[in-house]
């Protein structure tokens, strides 16, 4: 997410944020391209592996399951011992359960939790929340009380360092069982492909095997004689697994089917459909898979609720094969660029995927003299740009839109933004573009007209003048805010009257549009389309400066429209004056007026605030309204569905 300059500090906002557990990086450009990756100085280093991370926790009741606890809670202490493969001081963290003590009357079973490569021990704790997770569940009554040792086995001779070096040190610090049912291993990736060779390798030293993210080295090796072993002496063999995002989804289908082929028995917790290979998954997986450890009476042993089953292996698109961006059944989206950008330091993705429609930057990975990411899931609309060493480009391969940089996505199937959707043929709106002269020289407009559009019809038609904001163009509604799919869908449902709609163009920043319109563009769309000339059946409005604009057209230019739309309006500058003959007929002639703006956009809030002030007190109807959102289309666009049902 790109941040911007703040007096001497850069600055971002970002949100409203779901709860949960994020962690992030800052991230310099230099002159050279080159990029220097740095943590927040004013807070600790709260991740072990990575000292450049920062994390934030976001409580709420949906993540009140991994949220600390007020009381009863288990504690963490680290453990030292001598690693028989390094010959040196090697360390792990043991959590105990509310009430331990150092002599309990019964040995406690064991959980062993293994690390994945280029991470530490410690990031059970600091990413994985380990603590807070066993915390509630054993406060919540749903945890078998146990110990848990979180440890890095390493890269080689894992099953050494765990049997040789840790499990008898824990066994000397700690009363835990030594019976094979009460004894239980998992891993994340690596450790989960430990955890697995284990129990193939010696079963029975483990009761209960969870492998999160994992995959076994040799699929051959498991035979029948060796699943007749692992069957009698393993309780429960569960595997998890993020979307196709996650490295190893292949790997643990294949683990699952060789396993399956050769007669194991195992659960499968399916398809985490959100997430890949990352904390989020695995935090769900760690709350799964330690609340069913040590309890034979658990009934339920399919997938958690809303998890995909794993059919097939997946086959990313071949480099080369893809218009981009190609869209699977799942949602999940990949870009790949041509060649031409073969020799660039950078490419990165820019589009509205962060929260409420603000901008998230995601690099691309060259591979060979392309560059290509995966993102998802997503559903609904969306709009992007790709951005090589610095600079802003158009997707080459996107031929429909190309007077705007940014390119749309719509990836159907979601509740996102059901009504910026494509509406069937029959349902179509005609979309034209003007050409003509005028103020701001060789000129150009959109028309929209609706599908049942009659040209001869005896009434007029209502006409509205939609437009854009400062540094956008005639094109910026529909190539980017998706104003004629809106129209079109709005008017199949019967939810806005039959109209024409013209989104004209302006160079520049004018403080006043009102002699383009109504020397150039009306008499243009006049020419050219069965429009009413009645003020009463015209309507304007604008997003941004457009919103400006026509703001200064109702008190400057009073009594040209009835119905007035500001989408953002960056401030105001005109002032209604009712003691004046033009402020009269403002309040005369104006019917309804519509504010909108997202919350985060502080100085549109502050302009839609200062309107409502003013024209509430002249008795004009004024209906405003806030919503989660930045200053761009995300909001603008629910401006847009908001204010067409009102007029005419």
């Amino acid at each position: 997410m790109g941040l911007d300059a703040s007096g001497s500090n850069c600055a971002a906002n970002i949100g409203p944020l779901q709860p949960g557990l994020y962690y992030y990086q800052y991230v310099a450009t230099m002159a050279d391209r080159s990029r220097v990756a740095f943590r927040n100085p004013d807070t600790p280093v709260e991740v072990t592996s990575h000292p450049d991370w920062n994390t934030l926790f976001i409580p709420g009741p949906e993540v009140a399951w991994m949220d600390d606890v007020t009381t009863g809670g288990g504690a963490v202490a680290e453990l030292t011992y001598q690693s028989p493969v390094t010959q040196s001081e090697r360390s792990v963290a043991v959590w105990t359960p509310p009430g331990y003590t150092a002599k309990p009357a019964k040995a406690l079973p064991v959980l062993y939790l293994l690390s994945d490569e280029g991470q530490s021990f410690r990031e059970w704790l600091e990413l994985g929340r380990a603590r807070q997770i066993l915390d509630n569940l054993a406060v919540n009554g749903d945890l078998s009380s146990m110990v848990v040792v979180m440890a890095d086995a390493g890269d080689t001779s894992s099953g050494a360092e765990l049997l040789d070096g840790i499990v008898p040190a824990v066994t000397a610090a700690y009363n835990v069982s030594s019976k094979v049912k009460e004894n239980a291993i998992a891993g994340i990736g690596r450790g989960a492909s430990q955890a697995l060779e284990l129990a193939a390798d010696q079963p029975g030293v483990f009761g209960s095997v969870g492998s999160l993210s994992g995959y076994l080295s040799d699929t051959t090796a498991v035979t029948a004689d060796l699943a007749r072993k692992i069957n009698a002496k393993t309780d429960l063999l569960r595997f998890y697994v993020g979307n196709t995002l996650d490295p190893n989804y292949n790997g643990t289908y294949e683990a699952m089917t060789a396993l399956q082929q050769a007669g194991v028995r195992l659960e499968f917790d399916g398809v985490h459909p959100e997430t890949g290979g990352v904390w989020d998954t695995w935090r769900e997986n760690l709350r799964d898979f330690a609340s069913r450890a040590f309890k034979p009476s658990v009934k339920d042993h399919g997938p958690s609720e809303g998890h995909r089953q794993l059919t097939e292996p997946y086959t990313a698109p071949a480099a080369g094969s893809i218009t981009t961006p190609s869209i699977d059944e799942n949602g999940m989206v990949t870009f790949e660029t041509g060649t031409q950008w073969a020799n660039a330091k950078d490419v990165v993705l820019w589009g509205d995927w962060a929260p409420n429609g603000q901008w998230f930057r995601i690099p691309l990975t060259k591979e060979g003299d392309r560059w290509r990411t995966t993102i998802g899931p997503i559903d609904g609309y969306y709009y992007w740009r790709y951005e090589v060493d610095g600079v802003s480009f158009h997707d080459p391969q996107d031929t429909k839109n190309v007077v705007n940089v940014e390119s749309q996505l719509f990836v159907p199937g979601g509740v996102r933004t059901p009504l910026l959707a494509d509406a069937p043929a029959d349902q179509t709106g005609e979309l034209t573009t003007l050409s003509y002269n005028g103020a701001f020289g060789a000129s150009k407009l959109k028309v929209w007209t609706p599908v049942d559009y009659d040209p001869d019809r005896a009434e007029p038609y209502p006409v509205l003048y939609l437009y854009h904001g400062f540094g956008q163009n005639y094109a910026a509604w529909t190539e980017i805010g998706r104003a004629s799919q809106i129209l079109d869908n709005l008017y199949a449902q019967g939810k806005i009257k039959p109209m024409v709609v013209v989104m004209p163009g302006y160079s520049g920043a004018p403080f006043d549009i009102w002699n383009e319109l109504s020397g150039n563009v009306m008499p243009l769309v006049k020419s050219q389309y069965n429009v009413s000339d009645d003020p009463a059946k015209r309507a304007m409005a604008g997003l941004s400066w457009g919103g400006f604009l026509t703001h200064g057209t109702l008190v400057n230019h009073p009594g040209q429209f009835a119905h007035f739309g500001m989408f953002s309006p960056p401030f105001t500058s005109a002032t209604l004056d009712p003691s004046t003959p033009g402020g009269q007929t403002a309040i005369a002639t104006t019917k309804s007026v519509t504010l909108f703006a997202g919350d985060v956009d502080t100085g549109a809030v502050n302009a839609i605030n200062g309107i409502e002030s003013s024209m509430s007190a002249n008795g004009i109807p004024v209906v405003k309204t806030v919503v989660p959102g930045p200053h761009g289309f995300d909001v603008w666009w629910q401006g847009l569905i908001d204010f067409l049902p009102r007029l005419f």
